[in-house]
């Protein structure tokens, strides 16, 4: 598993054009979430690397 600094490569990443920014997609309910922001835990349950080119490799 990966830690939290590994965000950018997870497939919960994702980017807001309208606001140009990057924020994680993840479904963290309020407890998760404050545990996450607080640092209490050192990687993110949801973790999944996100890769691109897995469903073209199933066709």
């Amino acid at each position: 598993m990966a830690g939290a600094s590994a965000c950018e490569e997870c497939v919960y990443y994702d980017c807001d054009e309208e606001n140009d920014c990057w924020y994680c997609t993840a479904d963290l309910d309020e407890d998760e979430m404050e545990r996450f922001l607080r640092s209490e835990v050192n990687r993110c349950p949801f973790y999944r690397r996100g890769d691109d080119y897995q469903s073209a490799r199933r066709q």
